[in-house]
């Protein structure tokens, strides 16, 4: 698996597919993320915009194959396990974006409530912040996961799903998204810091899943 991985990894980087995804999350955090805003809402607003980023990435990743070496690879190594590659591969670069924006974000907000009255533990909110991106980027490979291929072969079905599918779980109630994202902003107004670990915990078994599902398929329609 560790060879597959580096495998999907330089076809990544190779590509340069990754670009538009990057750039538009920078984007969005450039718009919505300003120096001296309260820390929880900064972050609540980072985690969210990473869960679509994360669902194109997958799609970038299962689909980055030209179809003889998807072939090949799939002979050597089990079509579900490359299959698997290529989601981890995609799960592995939103889950760095979003480190690395929640410590950016983190660093330039201001560690204070919504009514800047209370103070908030940056280290706190930053702990908070990570497993809420953390949350954001496992659903958006589950979301990924099921509106790519082999699940939706079409592009013009499989896209607006995809970004139907991201739109729901960010607003959907009971979603572990909305729960990590609303819990920040809840807690940025009140100036407690929860920790989502509930909604990991559920992104985490949802994303297994929807992963698991896809690989399967995989195989049954390479068999």
């Amino acid at each position: 698996m560790t060879a597959l991985l580096r495998y999907q990894a330089a076809l990544l980087m190779r590509s340069q597919r990754w670009l538009p995804p990057v750039i538009l999350y920078a984007a969005f955090l450039a718009v919505g993320v300003q120096s001296g805003q309260p820390v929880l809402d900064s972050l609540g607003y980072t985690a969210a915009a990473l869960l679509p980023v994360a669902a194109w990435l997958v799609r970038i990743c299962v689909t980055g194959e030209p179809p003889a070496a998807r072939a090949l690879v799939a002979a050597a190594a089990g079509p579900g396990r490359a299959h698997l590659a290529s989601l981890l591969t995609a799960a592995g670069v939103a889950a760095v974006l979003g480190v690395a924006a929640t410590l950016v974000v983190t660093l330039i907000s201001d560690p204070v409530s919504a009514d800047h009255q209370r103070r908030v533990p940056p280290l706190e909110a930053c702990g908070a912040g990570l497993l809420a991106a953390l949350t954001c980027a496992l659903l958006g490979t589950a979301v990924g996961a099921l509106t790519a291929w082999p699940v939706l072969r079409s592009p013009g079905r499989a896209v607006p799903t995809l970004l139907l599918a991201a739109l729901l779980t960010l607003v959907v109630t009971g979603s572990p998204a909305q729960a990590a994202v609303s819990g920040l902003v809840t807690g940025s107004r009140s100036g407690t810091v929860p920790l989502p670990l509930l909604p990991t915990a559920a992104a985490a078994l949802l994303a297994t899943a929807s992963c698991a599902a896809a690989c399967a398929l995989t195989s049954r329609r390479s068999a």
